[in-house]
């Protein structure tokens, strides 16, 4: 892979979290790393010079990159511990003693105990986790067992061991830790009644616990124990803070493949997460140009072929956001929430992001093939004729009906053309009169552009609502334009597109590019009539009263605002503050004209 692809990537890069993978130009995997922000930690390799001579050589055979967008950071440090013991890549440090995550494990047995373990075992049991801190892990554990009194010792509880007196009961039952099931001293029945609510705060359910737990720190802080009640308080914050389980791993998912897909006119993008024993083990997003207007549906299918045939897959099952066919062999299902959900979406943002970053590359490469998309998907949303390769935009200005002006803005291929931009001067309507100010300000603009046989634009968008979009239509109308150019007004509350003798708007999506344009014209339409109205206000403000004075000219005026800042200033100056800006000649006379009213 080429240096200038390389760069591509890392200027493309999402910023967001993530975990990185390097590859040489073997297209081995040669380091995985985890990142809050992908775009500043990869690219802090290739911009810092780094002291360890390990890390100057892994830069050296970096080829190409591939990343993995996920939720958190939590989510990154889990996905990365994964594929550094799936891949082993040489230029990872591996943990010492290979370590893994803290599980919490509620046992299948008779009597469930509840414990920690770094291991999962296929025994039926039931893992929640990972978690990133073993004290979260110690908090949880220490409190259910301040909630629920639960056994600890490892018998087999089998109900006819029970019957025969096997056992007897420990210390713990003593201490009041146990209700003594060991002895058929508590039910089966409500010993899993505690289960089911200790599962509900392992998912993240706490609040039938959070409400036990205030009233348990009233009553300490009622009996003056606040050491006791600090702790407990302590606890609470810990399980209110407490996220419950990563969209990483999930052991009940094992041996899946996740495919999803984005798409626009021109390309369909499938994103592809293989999972096996509960860990992202692989992410590939895959680009398909469309030949025809295929649905979502038949790109999939064939993607979800080819990309199996690709990884040697062998899963049974996979995960897709909408029913599709690819035979009797493999289980299709569509998850509608939960762990399963969390995974697709995960999927699904891949898939956008992937998107995105192809878009930022073309646009460098291939600015052309970029500009080619953006007209075609205006044209498509807006339900234009053709591609609006000339778009003008209008809007009008007036501050408490002074000076109005109108601005007219001018993109070509989806960019300002600034040099085209105009003002006007609104001359034939009196006072604030928005419609008959945008009525004469179209009239004058197209006048101009067929008097000097100029090309007109494919489309006219007016900042306003119907009543602007209708003066606009009579000008274009005495120009006999109607209908050969499209013309839409965009109103500024709800974003609603109005089209000619079209009562119902039209709403985009509002991360649409076609919309983001549209606003942007808008934006720019409002910004530059703005600065032209200002400048007219300015030049109106040197007309004041002081040029009424004799012998006081503009460059005078122009001295004293300088320094006073306002014409009440001048006024209210004293003769010596005058004198010392204007010389004393002028500064008579305009202090005699403030002040000969005085005795």
């Amino acid at each position: 892979m080429s240096e200038t692809t390389l760069d591509l990537q890392l200027k493309t890069l999402p910023n967001a979290p993530g975990v990185y993978q390097y590859f040489d130009a073997d297209g081995t995997i040669i380091y995985v790393g985890k990142a809050k922000n992908l775009k500043k930690r990869v690219s802090s390799y290739f911009t810092k010079t780094h002291d360890s001579g390990k890390t100057r050589v892994l830069v050296r055979k970096i080829a190409s990159i591939k990343h993995i967008v996920v939720a958190t950071e939590t989510d990154a440090l889990l996905l990365e511990n994964n594929l550094i013991k799936k891949h082993k890549p040489r230029y990872n440090v591996l943990l010492k003693d290979d370590k893994s995550y803290p599980w919490i494990c509620i046992k299948n047995e008779r009597f469930p105990r509840i414990f920690s373990t770094r291991r999962v075992v296929k025994d039926g049991s039931q893992y929640f986790g990972p978690y990133t801190s073993m004290k979260t892990v110690s908090t949880l554990l220490d409190l259910i067992k301040g909630l629920y009194q639960l056994r600890t010792c490892n018998y087999d509880l089998a109900s006819e061991k029970i019957a025969a007196d096997k056992y007897k009961v420990c210390l713990e039952y003593h201490l009041g830790n146990c209700l003594g099931p060991c002895e058929g001293l508590e039910t089966e029945a409500h010993y899993q009644e505690n289960i089911v609510a200790i599962k509900e705060i392992l998912k993240g359910n706490f609040k039938d616990s959070i409400g036990v737990f205030r009233e348990q720190m009233q009553v300490f802080a009622q009996n003056m124990q606040f050491e006791e009640a600090q702790k407990i308080k302590e606890k609470l914050e810990v399980l209110e803070n407490y996220q419950a389980k990563s969209t990483i791993i999930n052991p009940r998912i094992s041996n899946v493949d996740v495919f999803s897909i984005v798409s626009d006119d021109s390309y369909g993008y499938i994103n592809f997460l293989q999972i096996s024993y509960g860990s992202i083990i692989r992410s590939h997003t895959l680009e398909i140009k469309k030949k025809l207007d295929e649905t979502d549906k038949a790109l999939l299918e064939l993607a979800i072929i080819e990309i199996r045939q690709r990884f040697n897959s062998n899963s049974k099952e996979i995960y897709v956001p909408f029913n599709v066919n690819i035979g009797n062999e493999v289980k299709v299902t569509v998850p509608q929430l939960g762990d399963k959900k969390h995974i697709l979406d995960l999927s699904i943002r891949n898939a956008k992001y992937y998107r995105m970053e192809r878009f930022k590359q073309v646009k460098i490469t291939d600015p052309d093939r970029h500009v080619k998309r953006i007209m075609a998907q205006m044209k498509t949303d807006l339900r234009l004729s053709v591609e609006p390769r000339h778009i003008e935009c209008f809007d009008n200005s007036n501050i408490q009906g002074t000076n109005p002006v109108a601005a007219c803005v001018v993109f070509r291929n989806g960019k300002p053309s600034k040099k085209e931009y105009r003002n006007f001067n609104i001359k034939t309507v009196e006072g604030p009169d928005d419609f008959a100010s945008m009525e004469e300000v179209v009239y004058r603009r197209y006048k101009r552009l067929l008097d000097e046989n100029e090309p007109l634009p494919q489309l006219i968008i007016i900042d306003g609502g119907k009543g602007q979009l209708s003066s606009a239509l009579k000008s274009l109308e005495a120009l006999d334009l109607r209908g050969k150019i499209a013309i839409i007004g965009i109103a500024k509350r709800l974003e609603e597109l109005f089209y000619p003798g079209d009562s119902v708007p039209l709403y985009l999506d509002k991360k649409s590019e076609t919309l983001k344009i549209i606003q942007q014209l808008r934006n720019e339409a409002h910004r530059f009539g703005i600065e032209h109205h200002r400048n007219k206000r300015s030049k109106a403000a040197l007309n004041t009263e002081m040029e009424t004075i004799p012998g006081i000219g503009e460059k005078t005026i122009v001295d004293l605002l300088k320094v006073f800042k306002s014409a009440k200033r001048v006024a209210n100056a004293k003769l010596d503050e005058l004198e010392a800006v204007i010389g004393v000649s002028r500064a008579e006379k305009i202090y005699n004209y403030y002040h000969k009213n005085e005795e």
